[in-house]
């Protein structure tokens, strides 16, 4: 009699191996997505940073064209400048408009020689 007690109280202690299977793909389940999330996040600040300099660098072009206060011609001029340990590519041209006395003013760069602009920026100047 005491023998059977005893194999019936040692039988409810502890997880099968079935049990134990089944929480590591939970847990595991659950590291996969936390790991996602996490690498999803990293790509999003690279990028927003990569824009931030960008549109600074934009915006310093801008200012410097504005500052020169030319004319700026109606063909895309190139320039290159380092900034934040890297080399980075912009472009400018002047846009003609119905207003002889105004014209727009596009400015694009990008972080590649060939690549899509990263940052655009148009404004409106007044010949000089």
């Amino acid at each position: 009699m005491k023998s059977e007690r005893y194999l019936v109280m040692y039988k409810d202690r502890g997880m099968t191996l079935l049990e134990v299977l089944l929480a590591l793909v939970i847990l595991a389940t659950a590291g996969l997505a936390v790991m996602n999330a996490a690498s999803g996040a990293l790509n999003s600040q690279a990028y927003l940073q990569e824009k931030t300099f960008a549109l600074w660098i934009a915006s310093n072009g801008l200012a410097e064209l504005k500052l020169q206060n030319e004319w700026p011609s109606d063909t895309w001029k190139e320039d290159s400048v380092d900034f934040a340990g890297s080399t980075w590519y912009s472009r400018y041209q002047g846009v003609a408009t119905a207003d002889d006395t105004f014209k727009a003013l596009d400015i694009e760069v990008s972080n590649k020689k060939e690549g899509n602009a990263l940052a655009y920026i148009r404004t409106y100047i007044v010949k000089p």
